[in-house]
């Protein structure tokens, strides 16, 4: 079960549980009373997408960010990661993933429909696509473009310092703030 964690495989799987077994008063106990209790407060925020314990999210609430900025990213990762770069102070949505037709992932599987209703409020003036920067990213990223052309808003994308394939959740603080300050149209 452990190997089909992102990051670990099998040998990585089987190190963790047998360390996990080794300590369980002091490593597997703790990690399980944890897990249980992340299970029964986490949830979803129905405004953005983002993961808190509380309905909307702190985010969501923070009266101090830019309600005329609205930011797309295609999962909480990477909204955690342009939150840890502390280069956006404006709204977040999250997708729940790109637009993948190998995988089975078109856009009524997404959460299209309510980006498009948030950006078509009165007070959102811009549409920063932060989508990774792979086919399906810049797939989603185009097809996001489209949908939103009569929203008046303005549309942007990250920047090109975001290398081809990389992923926002694996870039450090000054890459994402570099893309995000050098962000153009879509």
């Amino acid at each position: 079960m452990l190997a089909r964690l992102p990051g670990l495989g099998p040998r990585s799987g089987r190190r963790v549980a047998l360390a996990l077994l080794d300590k369980r008063e002091t490593l597997l106990k703790p990690l399980i009373a944890a897990l249980t209790s992340a299970e029964r407060s986490v949830l979803a925020c129905g405004n953005c997408g983002n993961l808190d314990t509380t309905d909307p999210c702190a985010l969501c609430v923070n009266v101090k960010r830019d309600n005329g900025v609205l930011c797309v990213v295609e999962d909480v990762a990477s909204l955690w990661a342009l939150e840890r770069a502390g280069v956006f102070l404006g709204r977040y949505h999250v997708l729940g993933g790109v637009l993948s037709p190998l995988d089975g992932v078109g856009p009524d599987d997404l959460s299209i429909a309510n980006l498009v209703a948030r950006a078509t409020e009165s007070h959102v003036g811009e549409v920063i696509l932060a989508l990774s920067a792979t086919v399906e990213g810049q797939t989603t990223a185009h097809y996001l473009a489209d949908r939103l052309v009569d929203s008046g808003a303005i549309v942007t994308k990250l920047a090109h310092g975001v290398p081809i394939g990389g992923e926002l959740e694996y870039l450090d603080d000054g890459t994402l703030g570099a893309a995000l300050k050098a962000r153009r149209p879509a």
